[in-house]
């Protein structure tokens, strides 16, 4: 018979998704069904993964916490130090008391760290200790923004993380944004765009299976909208899912061909389609060899260390490290390349990246023009292109940062550019 405290298969689940993100580098969500594959409840599936979320959110807080109870630093891998992290965040942040927050804990240890992990719990309450608010950053994240930003970036990204982001929803066109604002309990965050808290079901959302909106962060918006309508024109979108940027495309009246070689993600992508009625043609390959006649517009939204989706993707902060970004950028650098080589003369490019670094989003940019400037010229990017709250740079590329329509929620961290192929011209690189 099991005599462990009711709720530490919940937390053994938070342990082992924190476990896969930290020590093996798995993102949260593809964590979640090898994790969690003892629970049976919805509710203690989404009561893990907050726990480990949240954790994440506050690790650098709560591992100075840690350090200052114990005579010497545990590991970072200790299980002792994944216990107490667990337990304190409950008990600090999440309002589970506290002889639940530590009963449930010490199950998942044995021995001399179960003692060790009773005991520095109990000395850090009865010292009344508490989180600082904003949370902070890893350190290497916070040298490297600051430099590349400014310290008020840090800080404001710091802000960013203090609790889930709200939830962006692009509507399809024709449709009405005050009214649908209104239907969603939610606001007009930009034309055609609707702005609701976090944590609701988005399947019990109205207009969901009618199709009326998709998901999509403001900040992912931008690079469609550089693009412009359609009008029946044929656009390549690389990298395309789950989708997000190919219905942007479809509705905006492009023929449009999306691209990925994920086959679950392209699921996904076509399920989107399904579902808002809009079509594109859907193909599984890899985007760095694809081949096809030459479209009058290729949206490259290329693979990236992700660390500008932090705040709902808080991970991406320990999994992006400077080898990562360094393989990214180097991807980054082969998939712009072949990307121009499928625009016709006098067509659009637009390089994306959902990165805050600057060698995967600047550093890129500026490299292809310079490999490319007999055939290809930057298309600077007009402020009233963009919704309020976002503005071009002095050369017109667009970078989102931290603190970004800060009033209004915030938004992920991109960074766009959009290039003009030369008529005339018939080479790249």
């Amino acid at each position: 018979m099991n005599d462990d405290p009711t709720g530490t298969p919940t937390r053994r689940a938070a342990l082992k998704l924190l476990d896969a993100v930290l020590r093996r580098g798995v993102p949260l969500e593809a964590a979640m069904d090898a994790a969690c594959g003892e629970l049976d409840r919805g509710d203690d599936r989404a009561f893990a993964h907050a726990i480990a979320a949240e954790t994440l959110r506050r690790l650098p807080d709560l591992d100075a916490l840690i350090d200052t109870a114990t005579e010497r630093d545990l590991p970072p891998d200790a299980k002792a130090r994944f216990a107490l992290r667990i337990a304190l965040v409950q008990a600090l942040s999440l309002n589970t008391p506290h002889h639940a927050a530590i009963s449930t804990v010490l199950p998942l240890l044995d021995g001399g760290p179960r003692k060790l992990v009773h005991g520095v719990f109990g000395t850090l309450m009865k010292q009344g200790v508490a989180l600082p608010d904003p949370p902070r950053l890893p350190e290497a994240v916070e040298a490297r923004w600051a430099a590349s930003w400014s310290k008020d970036a840090v800080e404001a990204a710091r802000r960013s993380i203090a609790a889930p982001p709200p939830v962006d929803l692009t509507l399809k066109p024709g449709l009405d944004t005050a009214e649908w604002a209104a239907r969603l309990e939610g606001v007009s965050l930009a034309p055609g765009h609707v702005r609701i808290p976090a944590g609701r079901r988005i399947f019990d959302l109205d207009g969901y299976y009618e199709g009326a909106w998709w998901v999509q962060d403001l900040a992912a918006t931008l690079p469609v909208r550089l693009v412009g309508e359609g009008k029946g024109r044929r656009a390549l979108d690389l990298c395309a899912a789950p989708g997000g940027k190919t219905m942007q495309l479809a509705a905006a009246g492009w023929n449009v061909t999306a691209v990925d070689m994920s086959e679950p993600r392209i699921e996904r992508l076509r399920e989107n389609l399904e579902r808002t009625r809009l079509t594109a043609e859907v193909v599984v390959h890899d985007a760095e060899t694809f081949a096809a006649p030459a479209f009058d517009a290729v949206l490259l939204d290329a693979p990236c260390s992700a660390t500008g989706i932090f705040r709902r993707h808080v991970e991406v902060l320990y999994r992006a490290t400077p080898r990562i970004i360094a393989d990214m950028a180097a991807l980054q650098e082969r998939l712009i390349d072949h990307a121009a080589s499928l625009v016709a003369p006098g067509g659009t490019l637009i390089y994306a990246v959902c990165s805050l670094e600057a060698d995967e989003g600047e550093q890129i940019a500026k490299g292809f023009i310079a490999r490319n400037s007999t055939d290809w010229a930057l298309d600077p990017v007009a402020a009233d292109e963009l919704p309020t709250g976002f503005v071009p740079d002095k050369v017109g590329r667009v970078r989102v940062r931290p603190g970004a329509i800060a009033e209004q929620g915030g938004a992920d961290g991109f960074f766009i550019v959009r290039f003009r192929r030369l008529v005339g011209s018939s080479r790249v690189g």
